[in-house]
């Protein structure tokens, strides 16, 4: 049997405009709202990212968030 999907936590977030285009874009697509892709991507999280690529993006991030903060 399925587990029943409940929206336990609400937390405010900041996002970078790219990042919350994306999130629309994504759920959009996948037929889900916001807060339903969210919870889908960091369920599964394991599954959809590939390793190597994250630890990339990570650290280009991380070097550049400084500069993004001004």
């Amino acid at each position: 049997m399925p587990k029943r999907f409940r929206l336990t936590r609400r937390f405010p977030v900041a996002m970078t405009e790219d990042g919350y285009r994306r999130l629309k874009k994504f759920s959009s697509e996948a037929g889900l709202d916001e807060g339903e892709a969210l919870s889908f991507l960091f369920e599964n999280f394991g599954s959809v990212i590939n390793e190597e690529n994250l630890i990339a993006r990570l650290r280009l991030f991380n070097a550049e968030l400084d500069d993004r903060k001004r």
